[in-house]
């Protein structure tokens, strides 16, 4: 007999000691004797007999056919694409047991399940490829800017925002990385800037530079190459645009601000500039119709929060203040563009305006995997990383696009260049601690195909064009959610030739949670978690 869970005792039929068997020391069972068996192991036991059962029917049925989701080494965990996960359903993860010594060496791949990028494709209302640039009312020379650019019709993004901006909303604008973003926010914003015009005035020459649009960039180069898309919109219709992004001395800022009369109708800037430009009374922003937030969640790094803070405050935001045309035209319109949004964003615009009036636009593969691009992830030894990226280099061909091999801090990328040095391998390095300057002529380097491996840290992960990128490495796995995000949209982006591939090397224990969390979702089909940070505070708030 054994004792059950409320200690009832069962019976346990235990074998038959053979006649003979055993030394004369062996005592024979007692008659009725009572074996105690915990709870807790009879569960185990239980559950332990039930998974081998279901691994031997898995090993026993026949492959499935069909296109795969998710391809692992072991295809009892492939995914095909026709098999639906549950939200509350718990799939089997080809990560589960990778913090294993045991499972290094696993993979598993992320197969493409479509050919176009998201925002390429039109919605289903709206039939066809969506309206044209045309029909979203963009006046003439907008567009024969866009025909300078080889731009021909608008993304998912740009078909939401530019009516919605067109109308004076400011606006929380969201979208996954590669979408066209840019274009969404400065089409309209000129369009408004082209529908008023204004005469020179006679003390714009002698007074500070008071553009009438300010975008604000996290980054020199982000600055540069937003730049250069504005310019050419502005050509044809005669607007000035110029970029802040320091240099020194006030001479330096001064130069920078310099247009004829009446001045820059849009400016360009990174905050340190910005601010250093008000300080000095080189810069005035009481004639600002609208103000762009680029890259939102790098503008709300700790480094930048002060000098964000003190530009808003320069700013015509607040309620009740006076507009550029006086006390009856409306206020400044603030536009927030990003690809993710920080914790902390909203509270921080609603010191300075009413938050509560802002519009929500957001894509429907925001914060969700890039569907129609190969992402890999190999379980490695630390040590096995870099004979895994010299064989990854070595293998692709000449002709396979350009490479980004992100690391996690500067000092990892010196190294790892000395390294690729040493086995010949031509390359560019790119990090935060290199002077602004330096890291220009790197990029843009870069992106002339001088070089076709750039190895970097996160500062070439936001915003940078990267269309002729056709693969991503992540040497050193990201720290968040939104880093992988990020770098892997710096591939299939739009404008890239081809979709593009990600590798990723996971090498530590709490790699593994996050690839887990990917896995998850890939399997779902649903957006990354922990990234729906968006809404909007109360009124009251801060």
């Amino acid at each position: 007999m054994a004792l059950g869970r409320a200690g009832v005792a069962l019976p346990l039929l235990l074998p038959r000691r053979p006649a003979g068997s055993g030394t004369a020391a062996a005592s024979p069972q007692p008659p009725g004797a009572v074996v105690r068996v915990p709870w807790a192991l009879r569960q185990r036991l239980q559950r332990g007999a039930q998974r081998r059962r279901r691994e031997q029917r898995e090993a026993a049925a026949p492959p499935r056919s069909g296109k795969l989701l998710l391809r692992s080494r072991r295809p009892e965990l492939s995914q095909p694409r026709w098999q639906t996960v549950g939200r509350w359903e718990r799939p089997p993860l080809v990560s589960a047991g990778w913090k294993h010594r045991k499972a290094y060496g696993d993979y598993f791949q992320l197969e493409p399940s479509q050919q176009a990028a998201p925002a390429l494709q039109a919605l289903p209302a709206e039939g066809g490829q969506g309206p044209t640039f045309a029909e979203l009312g963009l006046q003439p020379a907008l567009l024969a800017g866009l025909e300078r650019l080889s731009i021909g019709r608008p993304t998912a993004v740009q078909r939401l925002a530019i009516p919605a901006l067109r109308r004076g909303r400011s606006a929380l604008c969201a979208a996954e990385t590669g979408s066209g973003k840019t274009l969404a926010y400065l089409l309209p914003l000129l369009e408004r800037l082209l529908g008023r015009p204004e005469a020179p005035a006679a003390e714009a020459a002698a007074g500070p530079a008071a553009p009438r649009g300010l975008v604000v960039l996290p980054s020199r180069e982000l600055a540069t190459q937003v730049g250069a898309v504005a310019a050419a919109l502005c050509a044809p219709a005669g607007l000035a645009v110029r970029g802040l992004t320091g240099g020194g001395a006030a001479g330096g800022l001064r130069r920078q601000l310099r247009a004829p009369p009446p001045g820059p109708a849009v400016l360009l800037g990174t905050p340190g500039a910005l601010r250093e430009a008000l300080r000095r009374r080189f810069l005035a922003l009481e004639r600002l119709r609208w103000m762009v937030l680029d890259e939102a969640d790098s503008l709300m790094d700790e480094s930048f929060t002060e000098l964000l803070e003190e530009i808003l405050a320069h700013a015509p935001l607040a309620v009740g203040a006076p507009g550029p045309a006086g006390p009856d035209e409306e206020r400044t319109q603030v536009v927030v563009v990003g690809a993710t949004f920080p914790t902390g964003l909203s509270e921080t615009l609603a010191k300075f305006t009413d938050v509560g009036r802002f519009v929500t636009l957001s894509t429907q593969s925001l914060h969700r995997l890039p569907p129609h691009v190969q992402q890999k992830f190999v379980r490695l030894k630390g040590r096995d990383k870099l004979p895994e990226l010299l064989q990854l280099l070595k293998e692709r061909p000449s002709s396979g696009g350009a490479v980004l091999i992100f690391c996690n801090s500067a000092s990892t990328v010196n190294w790892l260049g000395y390294i690729l040095d040493d086995h010949r391998i031509k390359h560019l390095r790119l990090q935060g601690q290199m002077s602004a300057a330096a890291r220009a002529g790197i990029f843009a380097s870069f992106q002339k195909g001088d070089v076709s491996v750039l190895v970097c840290t996160d500062l070439a992960s936001r915003g940078l064009d990267t269309s002729s990128v056709q693969l991503v490495v992540n040497y050193d796995f990201p720290d968040t959610l939104q880093d992988y995000l990020h770098r892997a949209g710096r591939v299939g982006r739009v404008g890239s030739k081809a979709p593009g591939a990600v590798v990723s090397f996971v090498t530590h224990r709490w790699d593994v949670d996050l690839v887990r969390k990917i896995e998850t979702a890939a399997r779902k089909r649903t957006g990354l978690p922990g990234m729906d940070s968006i809404n909007k505070p109360s009124p009251n708030a801060g």
